[in-house]
């Protein structure tokens, strides 16, 4: 693992590390954020860049994309900025109008993590949660674990609490796989095995509690296509394009294959949670008009889980341990 110095927040040093070998798959993770930076794979036209990163800390500090980060305590959108558990109401931080995202005005991608353990291909970093901060209750420990291979990156993340408390940890990488800016991410060829999705009320993007098919609708990618530029459907109307998610098939887990024909690069990409959400990176050009374009695929529990009863639950309680693992296989035709 090589370590070097990444910047400094408020007097603390932030530190930058590279995780795997000099002929396979390498990843290098912030200390902030649990920050996703850089991804890359050799071809043998050279090394490709995967994902979307910035190049200093202040411009992460900047950042209103979530760019690479870890997203909780809870991944998506919590409608109101409340829920009730147990017979208590809970008032969330509203960083988004008036509802909640990605846990809150600064979230886990916006804190200090602390290193744990590491080596030349793992790196585990921990973050302690208290009680009250962005609004949850239960003080939340938790661990997250790189592992790279010469083909393959292991994220694993875990989480135990002192209280009854929502949990769906995920990570917000934008990928590119053509490796190059100017190549539109849209060119990209996506499949999902998920035969439902979750439309969404209004700009505002919370789900309406519907479990809507696919089937002749834009969201069915369950045999390989082009994502291509937004189609005519009142849901890609109410988003400007894709930013929603698709649930699984019944007995499936999350699982996606994106490939990118210009640089011959396929990613893989598996989870043992039961939705995906597929952003198509619309608003990008606001955020960073310079950086290029990329998508977002983040395995998750269902937005808004803690204030719909029919979606599948997302309480951890104590003595239960949270467990969400993902996997990123690729591939080169060249």
């Amino acid at each position: 693992m090589q370590r070097s110095l990444f910047g400094h927040l408020d007097g603390t040093p932030i530190h930058a590390f590279v995780l795997g070998h000099a002929d396979g798959l390498q990843a290098e993770v912030l200390e902030y954020g649990g920050i996703l930076r850089r991804l890359s794979f050799p071809t043998r036209c050279g090394r490709v860049e995967l994902v979307l990163g910035l190049p200093t800390l202040e411009a992460y500090r900047r950042d209103t994309a979530n760019l690479g980060i870890i997203v909780g305590r809870f991944a998506n959108r919590i409608a109101g900025a409340q829920f009730q558990l147990d017979g208590h109401r809970y008032l969330l931080s509203a960083n988004e109008g008036r509802n909640h995202l990605h846990g809150g005005t600064l979230g886990f991608g916006r804190r200090v993590w602390r290193l744990l353990d590491g080596s030349e291909t793992e790196l585990r970093l921990g973050y302690r949660s208290p009680a009250g901060e962005e609004g949850y209750p239960g003080t939340l420990e938790t661990t997250a674990t790189f592992r790279v291979q010469r083909d393959a990156m292991d994220v694993l993340f875990e989480a135990h609490t002192d209280a009854p408390t929502p949990v769906n940890l995920s990570n917000h990488a934008y990928f590119n796989l053509a490796g190059d800016p100017r190549i539109p991410a849209a060119r990209q060829w996506l499949s999902v095995p998920a035969d439902r999705y979750l439309p969404v009320a209004d700009a505002a993007l919370i789900p309406t509690g519907e479990i809507a098919s696919v089937t002749a609708t834009p969201f069915d990618f369950r045999q390989r296509r082009q994502i291509g530029e937004p189609a005519d459907h009142p849901q890609l109307a109410i988003t400007a394009g894709y930013d929603h998610c698709l649930v699984m098939e019944p007995g499936r887990q999350c699982s996606a294959e994106l490939h990118s024909p210009h640089s011959g690069i396929t990613l893989q990409l598996s989870s043992n949670k039961p939705a995906l959400q597929f952003y198509a990176g619309q608003k990008l050009d606001q955020a960073h008009p310079q950086l290029g374009h990329g998508i977002c695929l983040e395995p998750q529990s269902f937005p808004n889980a803690p204030n719909e009863p029919d979606f599948p639950s997302t309480i951890l309680r104590p003595g239960q341990t949270y467990r969400h693992g993902i996997r990123y296989r690729l591939q080169s035709d060249r």
